[in-house]
């Protein structure tokens, strides 16, 4: 492997992508890579994924439909999280009454 061709490419992808953090489909890899994993990724980490040929980026609908699915799956989680948070307390009308002992 020529590095100075590997890393030169890593900069030329990297210097393509002009967010900071990109979404990502994954392509499949000889080691065993499941394609069509969507995930989102920092500009670095996607770069270099993209030079090695184990993702690309992803298209303006799949970016928009993955973090609309991960904006829900938070709402939920937050929702869930509130729910088992909340606390009760019941008060009785009227005090408790004791009785007298003889």
């Amino acid at each position: 492997m020529d590095l100075r061709a590997y890393y030169r490419k890593l900069r030329e992808v990297e210097a393509s992508i002009a967010e900071t953090h990109v979404v990502l489909v994954s392509l499949v890899t000889p080691e065993g890579g499941k394609a069509g994993v969507l995930t989102e990724a920092p500009r670095a980490v996607a770069a270099k994924m993209i030079a090695e040929s184990r993702a690309r980026l992803a298209s303006d609908e799949e970016s928009e439909e993955f973090r609309k699915s991960m904006r829900e799956a938070k709402d939920k989680f937050d929702r869930e999280e509130a729910a088992r948070q909340m606390q009760v307390v019941v008060l009785p009308a009227e005090p408790r009454r004791t009785k007298e002992r003889n």
